[in-house]
């Protein structure tokens, strides 16, 4: 009976999280309506849907408003052979297991079905297709702008990755017109490409990972300089049974704002270039892929490298990272570089302003899909204690619905702040 009874009251709850506790309002002053929702998240991948989740078990009203047209889209529409670094068992958000064996390595598109049935178990209040170009405050509420749309908030949580904007150097644009130029993240296969020889430029994991693809099919050359190795493989069986563990506790737990380490440690993660991990420089030397130098610039229409070599190359694939992609907000929250100025991701200087998925938010993981989590449900914490009309007090035993079961789930304990289900021992 009090199964049913707190079924139906966290069903009712789900309802009124966007329908009834949203109210459309005439802004006074103005010709548009705008809609209120006590908590908005921009970002509909894993960080936004863990911000949901933790939110929805405290019972405060949210909508996330997210660009993609569907749940998972921000990993679908990455490059076909792309596999995440980490096994099955660490790829789960709050509440739900990762359907896959726990040491298998989950392809892309495992991972984008996974946040799309994610969404749909916890019936979390997405709207897809919906692109936030301006965030700012009237000196009332926070003001959130998507095209003709206009929303109000009294918390905005922006759960996504620091770099957003693809970075191409300047001398791009010099090179032949008849060169065929992608950046990684509009990569998806060597169909892409005409025949000849391909050069990649950056040496980072997703360089070094396309590079060894397109080598079965083209001649390749890899320019740059790497900035590390993980020396172990990590499909081995001591990788899979030890060291993983090691390295999520050292992530979580020791390399974070906490510890004098990780804070003089964050600034090389924050701007850095990760160590290889998956493919190794011995790899991209038995597939026959060419170790160049640094690209300086482009002459006569061809790529220059900075010992003067000119390559005679046919395609051109920019594995050079991404620029902040915050100038939207129009909030005075960021530093000279760019990035947000936060304290684990709560902003003091903007009261009810939050981050998550940033690089190092709080610890090396916190942009990981099993670090996430954990920053999700801090911030969930802290937008219920803030005073306001809808405000709900914690609830840390409950569950939101559970549309799979249509009930539920058993009452959790939370393990040192991870928000980790002792009763489901594969959720993060």
């Amino acid at each position: 009976m009090r199964q049913t009874v707190a079924h139906l009251i966290l069903s009712r709850r789900s309802e009124l999280s966007v329908s009834t506790l949203s109210e459309v309002r005439q802004t006074m002053g103005s010709n548009s309506e705008a809609e209120y929702v006590r908590t908005i998240v921009i970002g509909g991948g894993q960080a936004g849907l863990a911000v949901g989740y933790h939110l929805a078990r405290r019972g405060i009203p949210f909508l996330i408003l997210d660009a993609a047209e569907r749940i998972g889209d921000s990993w679908r529409t990455r490059w076909d052979s792309l596999r995440l670094f980490s096994p099955a068992r660490y790829d789960a958000l709050p509440g739900m297991p990762f359907p896959a064996p726990a040491d298998t390595f989950p392809t892309k598109d495992q991972m984008a079905d996974y946040l799309e049935a994610y969404a749909r178990r916890w019936s979390l209040p997405v709207r897809s297709g919906v692109r936030v170009d301006d965030l700012s405050h009237d000196g009332r509420r926070f003001v959130v702008r998507a095209g003709a749309r206009r929303f109000e908030a009294d918390e905005v949580v922006v759960a996504m990755a620091n770099y957003q904007t693809p970075r191409v150097p300047g001398f791009a644009k010099e090179l032949d017109p008849g060169i065929v130029q992608i950046h990684s993240n509009r990569y998806r296969n060597p169909g892409q490409l005409v025949p000849g020889p391909v050069l990649i430029v950056g040496v980072g994991n997703s360089g070094a990972d396309i590079a060894m693809e397109v080598s079965k099919t083209h001649p390749t050359f890899l320019a740059g300089k790497q900035s590390g190795v993980i020396p172990w493989r990590i499909e081995s069986r001591l990788y899979l049974a030890l060291t993983v563990h090691l390295m999520r506790f050292v992530g979580h737990s020791v390399l974070n704002v906490r510890t004098p380490i990780g804070r003089k440690q964050r600034p090389r993660f924050l701007h850095g270039t990760a160590p290889l991990i998956r493919v190794k420089p011995q790899d991209l030397v038995a597939a026959g892929i060419e170790r160049v130098g640094r690209v300086a610039g482009v002459r006569n229409g061809r790529p220059v490298l900075a010992d003067e070599r000119v390559l005679e190359i046919a395609n051109v694939i920019w594995c050079t990272g991404s620029e902040p992609g915050f100038s939207w907000i129009h909030l005075p929250v960021f530093d000279a570089q760019g990035d947000p100025l936060h304290q684990s991701g709560v902003v003091p200087s903007m009261p009810g302003l939050y981050f998550v998925g940033l690089h190092f938010l709080h610890a090396m993981t916190s942009a990981t899909v099993n670090g996430v989590g954990r920053d999700a449900r801090r911030i969930a914490v802290a937008i219920g204690k803030r005073p306001a009309g809808t405000a709900a007090t914690e609830r840390t035993n409950e569950h939101p619905t559970d549309r799979r079961t249509g009930g539920v789930l058993e009452p959790t304990i939370e393990a040192a702040g991870y928000g980790r289900s002792l009763t489901r021992p594969r959720s993060s």
